[in-house]
């Protein structure tokens, strides 16, 4: 009896265990997934109270959610089924990990489906549309505040640009002086609007509006290279001043009178009379030759004599002739050379210098050379004359020497009369240049106010 009565309470015991161990939820058609199941131990008991409290538990809290207003619950055993309709599909997979948490629930089955209908879609947008036009009229009186304050700063940075000093007594000419104003201009923007987010609370949103802006700055810089280092060039140049207006300059081969320098190039006037315009980067990085700079000017020509002449005599009647005539100048003096010997000529160099501001350059180097070649002829210093020699191979003897002109034997002949030497000298002002200056002059004045070269300010 006593082992009969031991084997019915292991019997008990083992029934007693299966009972109460846990069991894995099974998810059915249209139910939530396996991993939404509850995993807790299920109660033996089937209380209807406790299904009534779970089902009023989950609809209160669904109460408070936006999203559920369509969405319906019941259970029976601890099953909870969730029917209706949600704005979005998010919503209602989430509507089963919050269901799970609630103590007693067995098992979930969720039919909640995304809505369809537009009036329903439409709603949440048009709520949240009115809650920000509530919120912006909140925010009008301290929207204004803010405003008045930039307003305010933003004015008195205009206020204080808008004067001329000191902005014009700092900058050495009015481009820079611009360029002045604008950095000051920019510092009360930045500082009226800090204040303003400042008072709206949105202090956090200026760092966001600065890195956007650096980072279009910096794609906008990479597209407009060739401009930006234009600019640049232009504040470098408007500040060193390498030549002024009416200055005779010459760069990259382009010679001209400078008319102006504005923030994009430099325009010359040609000799021609036609317009030229170099970009500042170019003129920036360019060799500039200023003729007009040193009022002492160098003037050369070459004078050829024939070879049997007496060269002696030619040097010095040239070097006495240049450092007589009343527009050269006596220092730097007039200096002539031989510069090379070829087969019928002997080629003098004649150089010397003039002051630009008396007389002009090519007008004095034509009269020199008009009065040099009479002096020689006076002198009997003849110019040379090509001439061929002709051998005759079969007798191996050279003919007489024939001139090229004349066809016939040259013969000694005659000096030719002197020319008298003519005691007047023709005008050697440069009334070329003059025109031209007058041309510059009219130009400036049509563009006053585009012009970064200032008569007063310093040069390089």
């Amino acid at each position: 009896m006593t082992a009969l009565f031991r084997l019915l309470a292991a019997l008990a015991y083992l029934a007693t265990v299966s009972l109460t161990a846990p069991t894995p939820a099974v998810a059915q058609s249209g139910s939530a997934p396996v991993a939404d199941q509850p995993s807790g131990p299920i109660s033996v008991e089937d209380s209807a109270t406790q299904d009534a409290a779970i089902a009023v538990r989950i609809r209160d809290i669904l109460g408070e959610l936006d999203g559920y207003e369509d969405v319906t619950v019941t259970v029976t055993s601890g099953i909870v089924t969730l029917k209706g309709t949600t704005l979005s599909s998010d919503l209602a997979e989430a509507l089963s990990e919050l269901v799970t948490r609630v103590d007693g629930v067995v098992a979930i089955r969720n039919d909640v489906v995304e809505t369809t209908d537009v009036a329903e879609r439409l709603s949440p947008a048009m709520e949240r549309f009115r809650q920000r036009m509530g919120q912006v009229v909140a925010y009008l009186p301290l929207l204004a505040v803010a405003v008045l304050a930039f307003a305010l700063i933003f004015g008195l940075g205009l206020l204080i640009v808008r004067v001329r000093q000191p902005w014009d007594r700092l900058a050495p000419n009015a481009f820079i002086a611009d360029i002045y104003r604008t950095v000051v201009r920019l510092g009360f923007l930045i500082a009226g609007l800090v204040l303003a987010l400042d008072i709206l609370g949105a202090t956090a949103l200026l760092s966001t509006i600065l890195g956007a802006a650096g980072i279009i700055g910096l794609a906008i810089g990479f597209a407009v290279r060739d401009t930006v280092e234009n600019f640049i060039a232009s504040i470098m140049l408007s500040i060193r001043q390498p030549f002024r207006p009416n200055d005779t300059i010459e760069i990259n081969g382009d010679e001209g009178k400078v008319i102006r320098l504005t923030s994009r190039a430099t325009i010359l006037l040609s000799y021609d009379g036609n317009h030229i315009r170099i970009p500042n980067a170019t003129v920036f990085k360019s060799r500039i030759v200023n003729f007009t700079r040193n009022a002492e000017r160098r003037f050369l020509f070459d004078v050829g004599v024939a070879p049997d002449s007496d060269l002696a005599l030619a040097l010095r009647l040239a070097e006495d002739s240049l450092a007589a005539l009343p527009f050269t100048l006596q220092t730097p003096a007039p200096s002539v050379w031989i510069q090379e010997i070829g087969d019928s000529t002997v080629t003098l160099r004649m150089t010397a210098w003039i002051d630009q501001r008396e007389s002009g350059l090519l007008a004095a180097k034509s009269e020199s050379i008009r009065l040099i070649l009479n002096r020689f002829t006076e002198s009997g210093i003849a110019m040379p004359e090509p001439t061929y020699r002709v051998i005759d191979l079969a007798t191996s003897s050279p003919d007489p020497v024939i001139d090229s002109a004349t066809d016939s034997a040259k013969t000694p002949a005659a000096a030719p009369p002197a020319a008298p030497v003519e005691d007047d000298l023709r005008d050697v002002h440069a009334h070329d240049q003059d025109a031209l200056s007058q041309m510059v002059a009219e130009e400036r004045q049509e563009t006053l106010g585009d012009d970064l070269l200032e008569k007063h300010a310093p040069s390089e």
